[in-house]
């Protein structure tokens, strides 16, 4: 049965976090995720708000990374987040993205985020075995101090490229495409996995309003930041390498409108979903035919603020989504 989830970033005040959980709660998503983007708010406290709003929504970070996020930490913030919301959380891990600012290293992303996911699975499931990874290790006798609800959390990995998704398809329950609403993105995907079981989540920047090109204008600013880390992993799209290295520049600048408008209208529909409620449930209910277990909208949502998004969202789109 395919979902429709939302995503927020921690730009927002932390006290508006509970409001969108219940607003999205009760507008009928399935699922709220926190992006773990560098720089802004940590997704646990956002998370934590929302799950004290909340009854049914899942839960969970997309995605945290192993090398700022130690996997010891990830399982404690799992655990603790399973706990305040009665078994509704899931663990997203990706090997991050804008990390060269911190100057971090990502040696051996798909060795470290596989590492991670196994810890954070030993730690909750209370075993003492250890684990000796390429990356990350944990001493045998080592547990979490800290009361676990569950000893097994569902798990999200981020990923693009083959190697990544290969090794999703090998643990998680999850792979999410972040940043591609192109249904043609599906099967590629689909392709990598080795199990039929994992399900395949698209998410995207969301901009939709009455107003259609309004909302692709925004959503082209929106995008470019995003579009210049993926967009030369979208094997499905043939892209322009000199307009992707414009792109690159103009978002290196800081000047995302700029950027945003070297975009044409079919690449922009690959990583956005962007006009009218009925253009974005078309794109959406797209790629959910496509064969994705879910669809998740991302931010800015609307021209008007997210609260209207999430209201817009709820009247015109999740009802042609849900037939």
């Amino acid at each position: 049965m395919s979902e429709v989830g939302l995503g927020v970033r921690g730009d927002l005040q932390p006290g508006r976090y509970a409001e969108l959980g219940e607003l999205a709660e009760r507008a009928g998503f399935d699922v709220l995720s926190v992006f773990g983007d560098l720089l802004f708010q940590p997704p646990l406290p956002a998370l934590l708000l929302a799950a004290q709003a909340t009854r049914r929504l899942r839960l969970g970070p997309a995605c945290l990374n192993p090398y700022t996020t130690h996997p010891v930490e990830i399982a404690g913030q799992t655990a603790v987040l399973d706990h305040v919301s009665g078994g509704r959380a899931y663990v997203g891990l990706a090997r991050g993205a804008w990390l060269d600012v911190l100057g971090v290293p990502q040696a051996h992303p798909v060795d470290a985020v596989r590492d991670a996911a196994l810890i954070v699975r030993a730690l909750l499931a209370g075993g003492a075995e250890g684990h000796a990874g390429r990356v990350f290790r944990l001493a045998p006798g080592t547990r979490l101090e800290q009361p676990v609800l569950r000893r097994s959390v569902p798990l999200l990995v981020g990923a693009w490229g083959p190697r990544m998704c290969a090794m999703a398809g090998e643990i998680a329950d999850e792979l999410k495409v972040g940043g591609s609403a192109s249904p043609a993105m599906v099967a590629v995907a689909r392709s990598r996995l080795a199990r039929d079981s994992v399900g395949v989540v698209l998410g995207a920047v969301t901009v939709v309003d009455r107003d259609g090109e309004l909302a692709r204008r925004l959503a082209r600013t929106g995008v470019a930041r995003y579009v210049d880390v993926v967009g030369r992993l979208d094997q499905a799209a043939a892209i322009d390498p000199e307009l992707i290295g414009r792109l690159h520049d103009l978002v290196a600048a800081g000047d995302h409108e700029a950027a945003g408008r070297l975009l044409p209208d079919d690449l922009l529909d690959r990583f956005a979903f962007a006009g009218t409620p009925e253009r974005v449930a078309a794109q959406a209910g797209a790629v959910l035919a496509a064969g994705a277990r879910r669809v998740e909208f991302g931010p800015p949502l609307s021209p008007h603020g997210i609260s209207a998004g999430i209201e817009l969202l709820a009247r015109r789109i999740l009802p042609a989504l849900r037939g």
